[in-house]
């Protein structure tokens, strides 16, 4: 629980690590699935945060995770089974910088549809990384993200995407 002084957040959240093994057809993907930490507050997040590698720094064909706690990010999971995902494309280079600012616009509530929003994912592959946002409703998918997240097509041109 967050102690004296800190921000508590309207949902306790979830880190989660995934690499994908050299034989991944014989691997299942919930078995590449590792826990990191959970956390209740901001201050608790970059407590966290701080001891892991950024996502700009890593390489090979990872993911990190990020979901409201009691929601595996799987597609299996209760949650996740009618959902959807808006996926933007990031060019080398700004991956760090734009998970962390997903990441606080999620903690921040900046969402208009933030019951909505099961979780977020970094994933890094060789030449390629994607910023997902995943949510509950399929139908959320093919919403215009600019319209929920405040400012968001601003942002996204001061990052050059």
């Amino acid at each position: 629980k967050p102690g004296e002084g800190r921000s508590e957040e309207q949902y306790n959240y979830a880190i989660w690590f995934s690499r994908r093994s050299q034989n991944s057809k014989s691997v299942q993907y919930d078995k590449n699935l590792k826990f990191i930490a959970s956390f209740a507050s901001v201050e608790q997040f970059w407590n966290i945060y701080s001891y892991i590698v950024r996502p700009g720094d890593m390489s090979g064909h990872v993911d990190y995770h990020l979901f409201k706690e009691g929601i595996r990010p799987m597609w299996e999971d209760d949650a996740n089974k009618h959902g959807g995902k808006w996926i933007i494309r990031l060019k080398k280079g700004l991956a760090s910088r734009c998970w962390e600012n997903l990441i606080m616009a999620m903690l921040g509530e900046q969402f208009m549809v933030g019951e909505e929003i099961c979780g977020a994912v970094i994933s890094i592959r060789y030449q390629v990384r994607d910023l997902i946002l995943s949510v509950k409703f399929l139908q959320l998918q093919w919403l215009n993200l600019s319209n929920y997240v405040p400012n968001f097509t601003d942002q996204l041109s001061y990052l050059g995407l």
